[in-house]
């Protein structure tokens, strides 16, 4: 039987977590973002068991990230039959992430702030 280390979240980290679910961003992509923010490179397993999140929660988050430009994947050979391992890292320091993160609320919120004026054309 082999030994693994686990990673779990710190109570900071759960805020951190929950903070950017309540600006907006879905729960797999900000359990998946925290736990990299701590590590180095990860695999897709190391991730599904540091988040408790499933497999196809892990990959969407990914993609997401991914799509943004803000982690980097590469295949890793298994030393088993089998697909390679996915490894992540972040492709940005999480602060700035979190910038491109308040750039684009507050984008949104300008943006709602423009259709409640037009509203009041209407009035």
């Amino acid at each position: 039987m082999r030994t693994e280390n686990v990673m779990f979240f710190t109570n900071r980290e759960e805020e951190f977590i929950d903070l950017l679910i309540r600006v907006g961003t879905r729960r797999n992509i900000a359990t998946a973002l925290v736990f990299m923010a701590n590590a180095d490179e990860v695999s897709s397993r190391e991730i599904e068991r540091g988040t408790d999140l499933r497999q196809p929660e892990v990959s969407l988050a990914m993609r997401y990230l991914i799509d943004r430009d803000w982690v980097i994947s590469r295949e890793n050979e298994t030393p088993c039959k089998g697909r390679p391992l996915k490894i992540f890292k972040l492709a940005k320091p999480i602060t700035e992430i979190v910038k491109s993160i308040e750039d684009e609320k507050r984008h949104e919120a300008n943006q709602k702030i423009q259709l409640t004026k037009k509203l009041f054309a209407y009035i």
